[in-house]
């Protein structure tokens, strides 16, 4: 990767810039942070200055990560009616996600066992779930903090992280269906079954 200047009082931003696109052909523990320093073309010393080994380096790119990953999913539900669509829309958005960027996203779900000490990346990875629970709250017509819609969510969200470990590893093959119809019908279900869930809340309370 060749030299590239970057904008005074930014170098931080450049790093995970380039540790992001470093991502798309080497695994996170092959990562240099001495050589995200050259290809940004500055000293190692300078790159210290902003993480002071290739954990922090790694924990910021997990975060920057997170951000990403919630933003592809709120940007596919944007807009969209019923809010089942929206579910679905972003569940895809995960598992598309997944498979553009399999070696971000594992060093994404990697780091989540580190979050107790690492409270910015915390922060970004609640991101995506806020998608969902307003999704799912939105569906059953309840506020995001009530048990069912946390259930549902959790349910959905183990489809989604479920299909993209199967995806990744090619393994969906074996149904032999096209990936993108498999996926939109697999994601079909639980908005169905949330759907069905609000339809029938009413007589429930009666």
């Amino acid at each position: 990767m060749a030299a590239r200047p970057y904008h005074h009082g930014n170098l931080k931003a450049s790093l995970i810039e380039a540790g992001l696109e470093a991502l798309v052909h080497t695994e996170a523990d092959e990562l240099s942070l001495r050589q995200l320093a050259k290809d940004v073309g500055v000293s190692a010393n300078a790159a210290y200055r902003h993480f002071e080994d290739k954990d922090a380096l790694l924990v910021a790119l997990a975060a920057e990560g997170f951000r990403r990953f919630a933003q592809a999913q709120a940007q596919a539900a944007s807009g969209l009616l019923p809010a089942e669509a929206r579910l679905k829309a972003s569940g895809r958005a995960y598992v598309q996600f997944a498979l553009a960027h399999p070696r971000l996203y594992r060093l994404m779900f990697q780091r989540l066992a580190n979050l107790a000490h690492n409270p910015s990346l915390a922060q970004a990875s609640l991101g995506g779930m806020a998608v969902l629970l307003e999704s799912v709250s939105s569906l059953l017509q309840k506020p995001a903090q009530d048990e069912q819609v946390r259930v549902m969510a959790a349910s959905c969200w183990g489809l989604v992280h479920g299909l993209s470990a199967l995806a990744q590893g090619g393994l969906l093959t074996v149904f032999e269906l096209p990936v993108d119809d498999l996926l939109d019908r697999a994601l079909a279900w639980p908005s169905a079954q949330a759907a069905e869930q609000a339809a029938s809340a009413p007589a429930d309370q009666a």
